[in-house]
């Protein structure tokens, strides 16, 4: 068989992601996958983006990754998120065709030159000297590469739970992956287990619409990348706003006794952020009742997906549960929610670049990193992608920053603090979430992607040109002197003060009502400079406006980030002995030995490790 540079395990979002972006860099890569016709499945809910992960997508688009670009082709509504709080929080979210999303990633990757397909499932990996040097498959093949990245999703051992039944499979109707985990487990890595849960898929036809909430999508259909075009949209679709009672909730008790969570079949830590409606009923039982979700899954199906509904309940438990629901009474459901149990391994394990430790060459991405959703895995596979191309070439990691990308919070998180349950994106969880905000993704990302040769010619030319259309909208507000005549009728149609004299035009813009774009039909010279813009849509007016208006926020917080980034430049020798410094507390000690941090920056972010141990350190380092 051919040998290749790098070799993709698993076709989930972190394996598409990982594929592309080694095979986009010039090196001859192979994709395993169990089954060719489920490329990035969204095994859950069918969306991508949502609080801080639509952030992640459009860095991961910046750099020029996939997911944003399949994200439009088969998206089916659009909504920015906490759009009534500051830019820092804004968050882009799309409903997508669950089976349009697979077939176009599809379409990506048999359109990506250097990569190759192969469906069979991966057994064993071939480690020769703590170097990886290729994988078996159940087949009997042996494929030889210079670096390997497993993706392997919920598919390791994975183990679906439904009541009393259970089911051997990665995911419903699909097999689970053996071998794989007992092997690296007998190299020496941790592997522990993890649990996650889907909720139960509904006929739309059996639903009585007329009584539910319809939550529509924005007017103004945006787009998740940088590149897409927002007319190539396919027709919207409406979700709905349902709600359990207490009459759902005493259904839902009659089958706690007999359920897999509480019972104690069920041995892995599920997320805290994304609790299945047993645990939500339990955990919050002076509540009275929970807002769920109702999903279309696509444009020409009537399935629906219940978000907020998880359960690994009994199927008559389920199915007796959602009739108490308004508007569900008849319903009729395609399959029940379930819960699933899968092995991953601890990422206090790898590098920031996603390589093992323990293995040279070997990379982890995704939900066996001990992460959940979409967004996350593709994330990590694009960063284990670059770094296995750059490495088997001898080049310069590429590793982001806590103050440059999402990305960048969520490895460090990963292989500074490890994780005890799925690890989920918040905004919360960035420090600097002033500066990584999602209209500024390209701005942050792009020259980086493009010096790394991700980035195409045309989509860095148009980010030279959107860039320089920003900066000239941003000269116009600073020099231009807007009179009282010209604009109080606007500020009075949005209730804000009107003015006394003449004033520059960023002075206007400062105030929170007033919106850049629409000033283009009150001043004349704006609407002429408008024509001579390379770039004239709203998203160049509105990355101008917030730059003007949370100008003073974004410079001190980005002088916090380079007074704390100096730790990140006290480098420590892997080799560090901390065993020797007795002032260290006995827990700092064990944690510094066990994830062995790079830098005084990471070692400060570890738990367990206090002000004072880090003090110590820098005595020691002479700093």
């Amino acid at each position: 068989m051919q040998e290749y540079d790098v070799i993709v395990v698993g076709g989930g979002h972190a394996g598409c992601e990982a594929a592309a972006a080694t095979a986009n860099l010039g090196s001859q890569t192979l994709l395993i996958t169990m089954d060719m016709t489920k490329f990035a499945a969204m095994s859950c809910n069918p969306a991508i983006g949502g609080i801080a992960k639509g952030q992640i997508v459009r860095e991961i688009d910046a750099l020029g990754g996939y997911t944003a670009l399949v994200t439009d082709k088969s998206s089916i509504q659009f909504r920015m998120l906490n759009k009534s709080k500051g830019p820092a929080m804004w968050s882009p979210r799309s409903q997508c065709d669950r089976t349009l999303f697979s077939l176009e990633w599809r379409k990506m990757l048999e359109n990506t030159k250097n990569l190759d397909f192969w469906q069979d499932t991966v057994t064993s990996v071939v480690v020769e000297n703590n170097q990886i040097k290729g994988v078996k498959t159940a087949l009997g093949v042996e494929f030889r590469a210079k670096a390997v990245v497993l993706t392997n999703g919920t598919f390791l051992n994975g183990l679906m739970h439904v009541g009393k039944s259970q089911v051997r499979g990665g995911r419903a109707s699909e097999p689970a992956s053996y071998g794989l985990s007992d092997q690296l487990g007998e190299i020496g890595f941790s592997v522990k287990r993890m649990k996650t849960g889907t909720p139960v898929r509904i006929d739309g036809r059996s639903i009585d619409f007329s009584r539910l909430q319809e939550q529509k999508g924005d007017e103004i259909i945006e787009t998740f990348s940088y590149m897409s075009n927002a007319e190539n949209h396919l027709p919207q679709r409406s979700c709905y706003i349902v709600y359990t009672s207490n009459h759902v909730h005493s259904q839902l008790r009659l089958g706690l006794k007999e359920s897999p969570l509480f019972s104690g079949v069920i041995k892995g830590v599920g997320p805290r952020y994304c609790p299945s409606i047993e645990d939500k009923i339990v955990t919050f039982a002076e509540k009275e009742r929970h807002q769920l979700f109702l999903e279309p899954e696509g444009v020409e199906t009537n399935e629906y997906y219940l978000n907020g509904f998880s359960s690994s309940l009994a199927l008559d438990v389920q199915f007796a549960a959602l009739r108490k629901i308004e508007g569900l009474e008849d319903c009729k459901i395609f399959r029940p929610g379930y819960a699933i149990e899968y092995d991953y391994f601890d990422p206090t394990q790898l590098n920031h670049t996603l390589e093992t430790k323990r293995v040279q060459n070997l990379f982890f991405a995704g939900q066996i990193n001990g992460t959940t959703g979409y967004e996350e895995a593709a994330a990590q596979g694009l960063m284990a992608g670059i770094n296995a191309h750059l490495k088997i070439n001898e080049k310069e990691p590429f590793i982001l920053q806590r103050d440059e990308a999402y990305i960048g919070v969520l490895i460090d998180d990963l292989v500074t603090k490890g994780v005890d349950e799925p690890y989920r994106m918040f905004t919360s969880r960035a420090e600097y979430r002033i500066l990584l905000r999602q209209d500024n993704a390209d701005a942050r990302l792009t020259p980086k992607g493009y010096e790394l040769g991700l980035v195409t010619n045309q989509r860095y030319d148009f980010f030279v040109r959107k860039q320089d259309s920003i900066l000239k909208l941003i000269q116009f507000a600073e020099e231009f002197s807007i009179k009282p005549e010209f604009i109080n009728e606007y500020l009075i149609s949005k209730e804000t003060t009107e003015l006394k004299q003449t004033v520059k035009l960023k002075t206007v813009l400062l105030r929170s009502q007033v919106a850049f774009f629409d000033l283009l039909n009150f001043i004349a010279p704006l609407q002429r400079l408008h024509e001579t813009l390379d770039l004239r849509n709203k998203e160049v007016y509105d990355a101008a406006e917030i730059l003007i208006k949370y100008e003073s926020y974004i410079e001190r917080e980005r002088l916090v980030a380079d007074k704390i980034k100096r730790l990140e430049n006290v480098a420590i020798r892997e080799d560090f002995d901390y065993t020797r410094l007795n002032s260290l507390s006995t827990e700092a000690t064990q944690k510094l030995t066990k994830i062995k941090p790079k830098t005084i920056g990471q070692a400060s972010r570890i738990s367990g490790v206090s002000p004072s141990d880090i003090n110590v350190l820098l005595v020691y380092l002479g700093r």
